[in-house]
């Protein structure tokens, strides 16, 4: 595997292999990756609260569905925005992280940059490695590593996003969408 300096923006596929329950058909978007570890959220679980239960003020300016999606299981009585800011600069209150893809502010009042907003998911926790763990679990082959689009931060059909961003790929990934839930059952 070639080695990348930093995975910031970029998806983290869960291989078939990957057992773990947090992360079995996990599509993760890496949010900060560097010498002191890693960060993203799990961009395909979707849970049954509504933002508008915890961030009412929010609720307003996410999209469909307009819940709260798991984003892994470090801090889960955390929240985490994500938007898309779609042109150049992006309003106050909101952080890029990689291309039109950023972090907002979730203690700035809505009104304030909201509208720039292309699309905002909330997440509920986030997914953590220390230095070097992300690194071994690459090598260990847990993870694809691929390229992030701006829409799968807000993908209408989440549960669909893990077969959606693999049948995008090339070559082998892409025949990888079709590995059945349960090889067993074959």
């Amino acid at each position: 595997m070639t080695e990348v300096s930093s995975l910031t923006g970029r998806l983290l596929v869960a291989t078939p292999a990957l057992a773990d329950p947090h992360f079995a058909r996990a599509v993760v978007l890496v949010l900060d990756h560097d010498g002191q570890g890693s960060l993203g959220v799990v961009l395909n679980r979707p849970t049954p609260v509504g933002v508008a239960d915890i961030l009412d003020d929010w609720a307003d300016w996410t999209g469909e569905p307009g819940v709260v999606f798991q984003g892994g299981p470090v801090s889960p009585d955390s929240a985490l925005g994500v938007a898309v800011v779609p042109g150049g600069a992006g309003p106050a209150g909101w952080r890029r992280v990689h291309g039109a893809i950023g972090l907002v502010d979730l203690e700035a009042p809505p009104g304030l940059l909201g509208a720039a907003l292309g699309s905002l998911r909330i997440f509920a926790g986030y997914a953590g490695w220390g230095p070097g763990q992300l690194e071994d679990e690459l090598a260990d082959g847990a993870w694809y590593v691929v390229e992030s689009e701006p829409g799968d931060v807000s993908s209408p059909a989440p549960g669909r996003l893990w077969r959606d961003v693999l049948r995008r790929q090339r070559g082998e990934l892409a025949m990888i969408a079709t590995y059945p839930d349960d090889p067993t059952l074959n």
